[in-house]
């Protein structure tokens, strides 16, 4: 089997060629939306909800079958029809052109898989069985689903919030590793889940930081 590494990629407006336009391709194409890609889809048809997008203009949509130089300017492809020869011909000349792609449907030559996400909000959180068994990674999604709730999604806003304050105003690194590694060690979790949490005003985490001076 083929070996993996995990990676998360910034997204926004990295141009992403699609091609296919069925259920597997709208789940793929809505993620990419959701992450702010530039998207380029190729297919003589595509669902409803790829349509809509492209009425309100939020990817471009080819109403045709996949030609030779479509990949050209990618930074990411994602072959998902059902015919082997068209994913094929996709993968070969990604090949050429040191593009990453994802095959999902039959046809060899992929470079990368979409691993099975549950997400809250900035949290992400990828499993995946290396195309061993996606139902399986799907399965082990749904228990993490069901172990991470809500209260992620504001306990990561949090964070994110901290973040963002201490690196505008220490500038001193070991310091900010320090004042991060005591945001995380604080329960938030649980007055976020008692329903007691108020979020932090940005005079709040200041305060914060200067009465934590001492922190080691």
């Amino acid at each position: 089997m083929a070996k993996y590494i995990p990676i998360m990629m910034k997204a926004e407006g990295l141009r992403c060629v699609v091609i296919g336009g069925g259920p597997v391709a709208e789940r793929k194409t809505l993620e990419l939306l959701r992450s702010g890609a530039d998207i380029k889809l190729i297919s003589p048809s595509v669902t409803g909800p790829l349509n809509q997008a492209a009425q309100e203009g939020s990817l471009i949509w080819y109403n045709r079958t996949f030609r030779e130089g479509d990949l050209q300017g990618a930074s990411l492809v994602y072959a998902t029809t059902d015919q082997a020869e068209v994913n094929e011909r996709v993968a070969r000349e990604a090949g050429q052109l040191g593009v990453p792609v994802n095959i999902s449907g039959p046809g060899l030559g992929g470079t990368f898989i979409s691993p099975s996400v549950v997400r809250r909000g900035d949290l992400i959180i990828a499993v995946s069985t290396s195309g061993a068994g996606p139902a399986v990674s799907a399965r082990i999604s749904r228990e993490i689903d069901q172990s991470y709730g809500d209260e992620y999604e504001m306990y990561i806003d949090f964070l994110s919030r901290v973040r963002d304050v201490v690196k505008s105003t220490v500038h001193d690194g070991a310091r900010r590793r320090k004042l991060l590694k005591a945001a995380a060690e604080m329960d938030i979790l649980s007055d976020i889940r008692s329903g007691v949490f108020k979020p932090w005003s940005e005079q709040q985490i200041e305060a914060w930081i200067k009465g934590n001076e001492s922190y080691n």
